[in-house]
């Protein structure tokens, strides 16, 4: 998302592990305080809320609260950014859904990098990284108790670096740890990249106030290919509406458990308007649904700007403002500096018809004639 990735250094876990080499612990830290700052601005929060957005989904990762140094322990500044974030969403009547997007260890598996890094998911393996996460929500969940902004919490992000069953098991374990704290928010159960069938019924297992979360990818990851066709098909259902998100309607009809699809892109190199028009009808359909949506992502930096058929940000660093590629392995602190600097300063032009289409009291038909 940030315009990088070259020379083996695509992955935060390998960033850290570079800079860590580099300069050691101290400075990385502070780069990445660095980065943090300039990457989402006041001025970002005012774009989200112009494209009429109601929640939005914030991934964190654990060492953003936890002391990785000390584990177990609270970062000396260990609220400062979701605190800020959740302040900036409440002035402009945005819900925040907080979204623990890498856990210690690593959920998603050995070649993902759904969690930071890639490599083995050692959440799965390590009793002491489930007991870190375990304290982590309860600290999380302390915290946000009474806050109203706060719509819910998403336990795992894409934790598939195991099976249904131990998945649903862990998350059992979560959702018991945030209950013991916080009786009043949403535990969203994270979806296995095979469903959710493991979890069964929440309530027979006496879990209240929660939500199942997936991902949907139609077009993207072996799931047909990029144009209206592959949405057509998965919005639209058979003629016998068994197949898309009929299926899915029905299922969690079945379980009377509210829904989220917390990632979702149905925009990217589709072409501006095309993109535009498929994602208002893909929000539309779900929310007929009654199934809250939030897509990945927000913003995405390129190294040359400009949205082109469409990337994979609602907003993105206009054509010319151009973003250098850095090679982390060699490039000169002064250099890091100023990139990170760079995502502050940098000018961004949203999606102009993604914007259009979301806030328009009228409705496209993209699929016509298909």
């Amino acid at each position: 998302m940030m315009g990088q990735g070259s020379n083996g250094v695509d992955t935060q876990c390998r960033l850290e592990a570079v800079l860590d080499k580099r300069f050691g612990y101290a400075e990385r830290d502070r780069l990445f305080k660095l980065f943090r700052d300039n990457w989402m601005q006041p001025a970002d929060w005012d774009q989200l809320a112009r494209f009429g957005v109601n929640v939005v989904r914030l991934p964190f990762i654990h060492t953003l609260v936890e002391d990785e140094q000390h584990p177990g322990t609270l970062r000396a500044d260990a609220w400062h950014y979701l605190d800020d974030a959740i302040a900036q969403a409440e002035r402009r009547g945005i819900y925040v859904i907080l979204d623990l997007h890498g856990a210690a260890g690593g959920q998603a598996g050995e070649k993902e990098q759904h969690d930071g890094c890639t490599g083995p998911a050692g959440l799965w393996t390590t009793p002491a990284y489930q007991d870190r996460t375990v304290w982590l929500w309860q600290q999380v969940a302390a915290r946000y108790k009474d806050r109203p902004s706060v719509a819910g919490y998403s336990l795992l992000n894409e934790p598939w670096g195991t099976d249904p069953a131990t998945l649903a098991a862990f998350i059992g374990k979560l959702y018991t740890a945030v209950r013991a704290v916080d009786p009043n928010h949403v535990a969203i159960l994270p979806g296995h990249s095979s469903g959710i069938g493991a979890y069964g019924d929440p309530a027979a297992k006496g879990m209240t106030n929660v939500a199942f979360e997936m991902h949907f990818y139609p077009g993207l990851f072996g799931w047909g290919s990029i144009g209206p066709a592959v949405h057509r098909d998965w919005l639209l259902c058979n003629a016998a509406k068994t197949t898309g998100v009929c299926e899915w309607d029905k299922r969690i009809q079945g379980l009377k458990t509210p829904f989220l699809v917390g990632e979702t892109q149905p925009w990217a190199s589709m072409g501006l308007e095309t993109g535009a028009q498929v994602t208002r009808a893909t929000f539309d359909t779900y929310a007929k649904l009654g199934w809250a949506t939030t897509v990945w992502a927000y913003k995405y930096a390129s190294n040359a700007g400009g949205h082109g058929t469409g990337t994979w940000g609602m907003v993105t660093n206009a054509a010319g403002e151009t973003i250098p590629a850095l090679d982390f392995n060699t490039a000169a602190l002064a250099d890091i500096e100023s990139l990170f600097k760079r995502y502050g300063s940098v000018r961004y032009e949203p999606h102009q018809p993604l914007r259009d289409w979301m806030t328009s009291s009228n409705a496209p038909d993209p699929f016509a004639g298909l």
